[in-house]
């Protein structure tokens, strides 16, 4: 049982949840999917799941001694001496060859092409840059919005207007997202040499005013897909969708004007838990609106 523990650790679950949801969601905002198939819903998740576990767990094999210093991160199961590197490496390219695979077979390789190329992005590009320079979390924001394409051309069989508008969206969210993460965790990151935010002064105004910045810039983006005819507002279910957005965005910006105006951890940390929840909000919300 707790061999079963440790392998979902190494999967970093939640982590995987919120990526491979934003997957299924792009699949079902996708025009050629007019009927939800459960049964291919789940398989994209499966796929999904499959191949982010065999990213983080390559993170962890990868970051084992860094992971170790960490108080936050000393318990995962390499890290921790409970799981051998080699078992993690076994681990990392099964889970990630079967979830291409289901990927591949049951929707399309142009699916799983992408699939490979976000867990070679985020393991072997992005992993190691989060020593080296503050751009890691640009290189990391590629993978971390490809599943929406992923997820388009899962359900549209190419890559159109629609699915980069998606992967747009989510690229611009992972920014104020994950510096309010590195500011809650600056202390940790730091002692291990991690630079991670745009300064390396440590948490700044200026960070505090980039967070603003690109959760402005969230707010165009989000409102793209009703210009492009992927969603309606033209009904009553469509002016729910479209106010539920926007109410979203002026949460959000809300958010990180006062992570300006405070400068604290509670602060960022608020950043950080309000931009998990913006996410499924507006994501549904687009999917409410579907043309």
């Amino acid at each position: 049982m707790n061999k079963i523990k440790d392998y979902l650790l190494l999967m970093k679950p939640s982590l995987s949840i919120m990526v491979v949801f934003s997957s299924v969601i792009s699949y079902l905002l996708a025009p050629k999917v007019v009927e939800y198939n459960v049964m291919m819903i789940l398989l994209l998740f499966a796929g999904g799941m499959l191949v982010t576990g065999s990213a983080n767990a390559i993170n962890q094999i990868v970051e084992k001694d860094t992971d170790a210093q960490m108080k936050r991160t000393s318990k995962r199961p390499v890290a921790a001496g409970r799981m051998s590197v080699e078992e993690g490496w076994v681990f990392a390219i099964i889970t990630g060859a079967i979830g291409i695979f289901i990927l591949g077979y049951y929707f399309n390789w142009l699916a799983a092409g992408l699939a490979a190329f976000s867990l070679f992005l985020y393991a072997f590009i992005y992993t190691p840059l989060k020593k080296v320079n503050s751009i890691a979390v640009l290189m990391g924001a590629v993978p971390g919005a490809l599943p929406c394409l992923i997820g388009w051309a899962a359900g549209d069989d190419q890559l159109s207007t629609g699915g980069w508008v998606l992967f747009t969206f989510q690229f611009f969210w992972q920014f104020p997202h994950f510096w309010a993460i590195a500011w809650v965790a600056h202390k940790d990151y730091s002692s291990v040499g991690f630079k991670l935010l745009p300064t390396n002064e440590g948490p700044t105004k200026f960070t505090a005013i980039q967070t603003i910045a690109y959760s402005l810039l969230l707010v165009p983006v989000t409102l793209l897909p009703y210009y492009t005819g992927m969603c309606s507002y033209k009904d009553t279910v469509g002016l729910i969708s479209i106010g539920l957005i926007i109410f979203a965005n002026l949460f959000m910006i809300g958010r990180c004007v006062a992570l300006y105006r405070n400068m604290d951890v509670s602060s960022a940390r608020k950043v950080m838990f309000g931009s998990y929840m913006y996410l499924p909000v507006v994501m549904l919300a687009l999917l409410l609106s579907k043309t």
